[in-house]
């Protein structure tokens, strides 16, 4: 087995899947991806094909795609390099002008200047004969009497007053979505939602590039929501309503919140999993909305509270 195809095998085997589960993320054909794993490229169509395989079969098991071809470009075949000639530009000849288009053109240019000239004293003589030959605006001679009287204004009844209306109190305010972390439940980072008898929004969103996403119900075994490999700018939204479980090959390029807190997601360039469960009613009115720190794994121990 190669360098490369032992890296693929292990960071499969580490996310737990299979070359069937793989088969269906990338669409490639599952003897290809053995002959990957054990180094047999001799099975692929083409040296083409290689890299393009081998770079969807990274980017399915969490890896940097680009830096997996550099470290191991020793080993990956590069593809055949074609000569390809340019056409050279063949101009088009020009069209010689025959005489007696030109001769038309000349005609043409003169009726154009003619027709302008003519329009000029048209207009010329039409504003002159209506200035000359207008009738002189009438003057309103009306005499205006010295003393002008303004009519009074007329007393206005007293209006009745408005009755008065009882102001009712607002609502009270909801409470603030508080994230915080509980424990770590095997790989995953577990993170108690509050306030309980919510039901609060989850929002996952793909930023930066495409990212591998597994968003499961219950826990890391349970239904498939979602599974597969997401082009940047996709958005998730789930109704927090049991725990979700949610698995990123790229930290850095996913966004996690809830009722709009961010989740703590560690934002590098590696896998998280994150559980997500909803605090039951009753059971998070007597703990302190910022529980004690913890030394788990580098998580700290976070209340994050939406203002």
């Amino acid at each position: 087995m190669s360098d490369l195809g032992a890296l693929l095998r292990k960071a499969r085997e580490q996310r737990g899947l299979s070359l069937d589960e793989i088969q269906e993320l990338t669409k490639i054909r599952k003897r290809y991806l053995e002959a990957i794993e054990s180094g047999d490229y001799s099975v692929l169509p083409g040296s083409f094909y290689v890299r393009a395989f081998v770079k969807n079969f990274s980017e399915a098991v969490g890896l940097d795609p680009e830096e997996v071809l550099r470290l191991y470009q020793h080993e990956v075949p590069s593809p055949a390099v074609e000569n390809s000639t340019e056409p050279i530009p063949v101009r088009k000849p020009r069209k010689l002008k025959s005489q007696a288009s030109e001769k038309f053109g000349k005609i043409g240019f003169n009726l154009v200047m003619w027709s302008f000239l003519i329009l000029i004293v048209v207009l010329v003589w039409y504003f002159a004969f209506n200035k000359s030959g207008g009738e002189p605006d009438t003057v309103d001679k009306t005499p205006m009497t010295e003393n002008t009287t303004t009519p009074e204004p007329t007393k206005q009844q007293d209006e009745p007053s408005a009755p008065q209306t009882s102001v009712t109190p607002p609502p009270p305010s909801k409470a603030p979505t508080t994230v915080t972390f509980n424990s770590k439940a095997g790989k995953a980072d577990k993170y108690d939602v509050g306030p309980a008898g919510v039901i609060h929004k989850v929002e996952l969103k793909v930023v930066g590039g495409r990212n591998w996403v597994e968003v499961r119900s219950g826990s890391n075994k349970g239904k498939k929501l979602f599974y597969a490999n997401a082009e940047d700018g996709t958005v998730q939204t789930y109704e927090l309503t049991e725990p979700i479980y949610i698995n990123v090959g790229r930290a850095d390029f996913t966004e996690v919140r809830i009722d709009g807190v961010p989740v703590p997601d560690g934002d590098r360039a590696g896998s998280k999993q994150l559980l997500l469960s909803p605090v039951a009613v009753g059971a998070g009115e007597a703990a302190s909305p910022t529980p004690t720190p913890s030394n788990t794994s580098g998580a700290g121990a976070d209340s994050i509270t939406s203002e």
